[in-house]
């Protein structure tokens, strides 16, 4: 095994348990992602610090590919080595893969599935409410001080009404974490913000110095398998169409999806349906859809783009064989970039103008999630969202004729046992997805 634990803990078979049920709640796209494993990993089980937590957070928004995913894949890693985090990394990927293939399948063939919209309508209230509970804490604990305050803010004006690239938002706030590490408090450290006893993980490592480095020569053997396993099968398929044009494609965006599925949405609709004709624009809209409403990262849209390339192109088995495709050239690479870049990362607690950087970016991470959260609410709660330019100003306003009065009382509904009646996540879930069917399937 690549780390010796200490009695209290967890053992990968309970972590591997954990990180299932992170995959098959994990709705909702990045921002609720994030503040589901928070909740599991640092609030509920204690096994990790916020601080660290964070750390890790920061390197995976400044990657390509779905930062919950890597996030994911990184504390796997800290906690159980390379076996953690493939296991981490393979359950936050996995069921979602599985139920978006199934509905891939069910599209083709029987066109919409309203019944499994009518299930998923109330997990999507309900992850609403986990988002923003999730931000209002991480601001409660990220943001100490004036200039962390207005990075957040800045950020989420940048990305909601400037439309800026998110790589340019998060490289800033990096800049100016290292430029004044006196206002991040030289960087912060890796305690818990709260009272009490150190994270599990802290206080291993804090009795093992030895232990991330131990841990990294593994990472970075990983981390080179990883490249190489991604590589080969597309060197091999070139000039065989269409899975050469499929696993080059994928694995394009694979190195350019900075900031989530959305930020090359319109370019992965414009090639696939303009120029391969892999699928239409409508196809495009109602795999966006389905993405939005299964679990896992909605870079799994590039999954249904994939296996409608094959169907189009061989028919169902083909279609299938397609959506495995893109899956590994999607995930292989944010496998590397974490086995590769932990170890590295991990090295920079000790370096004071690092941490601030860092530092910085977790600032910016606060109004990055604030913006996703706002655009989730806004098209959870409204039918129909319209983006109004004013001068520089790019605002997504919703129509109020539009209001959705059944997903906001949803909404309220997952507000007030999550907040009131202190249910917990799982009763929460349950309770809105059950009223959430009975409004959509049953009553109409």
């Amino acid at each position: 095994m690549d780390t010796p634990q200490s009695a209290d803990f967890p053992t990968l078979r309970v972590a591997m348990r954990t990180w299932l049920r992170i995959g098959l709640l994990s709705f909702g796209g990045p921002a609720a992602q994030i503040a589901l494993m928070h909740r599991e990993v640092v609030e509920q089980n204690r096994w990790i610090s916020d601080a660290r937590f964070l750390h890790a957070l920061n390197f995976c928004m400044l990657l390509p590919g779905p930062e919950a995913q890597q996030l994911a894949t990184y504390l796997g890693w800290l906690m159980h080595g390379v076996r953690g985090g493939i296991i981490a990394g393979l359950l936050f990927i996995l069921p979602g893969a599985a139920v978006m293939l199934a509905l891939s399948v069910l599209y083709v063939t029987l066109g919409t599935v309203p019944l499994v919209a009518a299930l998923f309508f109330g997990l999507k209230c309900a992850v609403l409410v986990v988002v923003v509970e999730a931000l209002l804490r991480l601001a409660r604990r990220a943001l100490k001080g004036r200039l962390p305050w207005a990075l957040a803010v800045a950020a989420f004006i940048a990305l909601f009404a400037l439309n800026l690239p998110f790589p340019v938002v998060v490289l800033t706030a990096m800049a100016i974490g290292y430029a004044l590490p006196q206002a991040f408090g030289g960087g912060g450290g890796h305690g818990d913000a709260r009272d009490g006893p150190p994270a599990l993980l802290d206080a291993i490592i804090l009795q093992d110095p030895e232990r991330i480095p131990r841990m990294a020569r593994r990472a970075r053997t990983a981390g080179l398998v990883a490249l190489a396993l991604w590589v080969w099968p597309v060197a091999m398929l070139m000039g065989s169409p269409p899975w050469g044009d499929i696993a080059w494609f994928f694995s394009k965006m694979a190195v350019v999806t900075f900031g989530g599925a959305y930020a090359v949405l319109a370019y992965v609709a414009q090639e696939a349906v303009e120029s391969y004709g892999w699928l239409t624009a409508t196809d495009m809209l109602a795999g966006l859809g389905l993405a939005e409403s299964t679990p896992g990262p909605l870079i799994l849209v590039l999954q249904f783009v994939g296996f409608l390339a094959g169907v189009t192109a061989n028919g169902l088995w083909s279609g299938v064989l397609a959506s495995l495709l893109v899956l590994w050239v999607t995930f292989a690479p944010c496998f590397a970039w974490i086995f590769l870049g932990a170890p590295f990362v991990e090295r920079l607690h000790a370096e004071p103008r690092l941490k601030a950087a860092l530092a910085g970016v977790t600032a910016a991470v606060v109004g990055v999630i604030a913006s996703l959260a706002l655009w989730f609410a806004l098209r959870v709660i409204f039918a129909r969202v319209e983006t109004t330019a004013f001068g520089p100003l790019r605002l997504d306003l919703p129509d109020l004729a539009s209001l959705q009065l059944d997903a906001l009382a949803l909404s309220l509904l997952a507000a007030l046992c999550l907040f009131g009646l202190k249910l917990g996540l799982l009763r929460t879930l349950g309770i809105t997805a059950a009223a959430g069917f009975l409004m959509r399937a049953v009553l109409g």
